[in-house]
């Protein structure tokens, strides 16, 4: 149940709520600079009818509430100037990591060119083995910025530690959270208090439930400007990198408000098999795509195997443009293959 309270609630009308929760045996949660308080077990709201500060109610029938559709029924906001949601309009691309200046500008040229707006690459990457390439760190987040702001592009950069946060939110205009992290629920409830939106990929093996569960900490904070992005799931088929889930685009959207964009790069492993799942996403309804490029995947540094060359992303640019007509939701005139 989420209660919504009436404007200029006192903190002591809130301790008395939260008290008398408590005595019914429910435990209760304000969000974050918002006059809202969780109770998400709490399936009857006659008991709240003494409060005269009560605005209103909504009782939703899932563990999750905040990310539920049954709360709002659309996500919208802007990336400096941009709206993010309602349809697909976006494409974020880029190498896996931020190799050196003359990789990260060749790429940002490129994507300017194609009327790309965002520009993804990693500045400290989760690696597996503790013996490979890790990132340039704040190097890297320093060439990403320049060949942005020389390119009038934004950024999507991913937050691997808390203590990392104040360094990556100087230089990201989207905050990714990557697989490992998205049950790193301390890192999501204080990302909840900043302004800043943020990408929350889906955990390797994380079940839908889950995924919402960890975008409720992040707005519980306070912060709703979240974007969802479907990276593949591990399955027993060593055959493919991931199980990439298209299912799960509408599945999400006919459960939740929040955006959702597919990474079919992380979701395949494979430079081969990443248009024709770009492409499935698309059609199934997803926002938009998140895509790794490479001046020269062979020489990558990191997941080169997925990385798409720039004839290749051309490529399948031209393909999208012919799907339009197939999506879900139609297209304004003002569509750019932008975030």
């Amino acid at each position: 149940m989420i209660v919504f309270l009436k404007p200029h609630t006192s903190t002591s009308q809130i301790a008395e709520l939260q008290m008398a929760l408590k005595q019914m045996g429910f435990e209760s949660h304000m969000v974050h600079q918002k006059e809202i308080c969780l109770v998400p077990n709490l399936k009857d709201s006659s008991s709240l009818s003494r409060f005269s500060f009560i605005d209103s109610v909504k009782i939703i029938d899932t563990n999750f509430q905040l990310s539920s559709i049954e709360y709002k029924k659309e996500t919208l906001f802007q990336v400096n100037g941009i709206q993010v949601g309602t349809h697909f309009s976006n494409i974020i691309a880029g190498p896996c990591s931020v190799e050196s200046e003359e990789q990260i500008f060749q790429t940002a040229a490129f994507l300017a060119k194609n009327n790309i707006r965002f520009i993804r690459g990693g500045a400290y990457k989760p690696r597996t083995s503790p013996y490979s390439f890790r990132g340039l760190g704040k190097e890297g987040l320093k060439l990403l910025s320049e060949a942005a702001k020389q390119y009038n592009l934004s950024i999507v950069t991913e937050l691997m530690d808390l203590s990392l946060l104040d360094e990556v939110q100087q230089y990201a205009d989207i905050i990714q959270i990557g697989s490992r992290n998205m049950a790193n629920f301390y890192m999501l409830g204080e990302l909840g208090k900043i302004n800043k939106p943020i990408l929350l990929k889906r955990g390797m093996q994380a079940k839908v439930n889950e995924w919402l569960l960890a975008a409720d900490y992040i707005m519980s904070g306070g912060n709703e400007n979240l974007i969802l992005c479907e990276r593949g799931i591990r399955s027993f088929d060593p055959m493919s990198r991931n199980v990439m889930d298209v299912a799960v685009i509408p599945l999400i959207q006919s459960i939740s408000h929040l955006p959702i964009i597919a990474d079919p790069s992380h979701g395949t492993g494979d430079s081969s098999l990443v248009p024709v799942m770009a492409k499935a996403s698309m059609v199934a309804g997803a926002n938009g795509l998140m895509i790794e490029i490479h001046p020269n995947p062979s020489k990558a540094l990191s997941d080169a195997k997925q990385a798409l060359s720039f004839e290749a992303f051309e490529s399948l640019l031209s393909d999208i443009e012919s799907l339009k007509p197939a999506i879900q939701k139609p297209i304004d005139a003002t569509y750019s293959v932008a975030i």
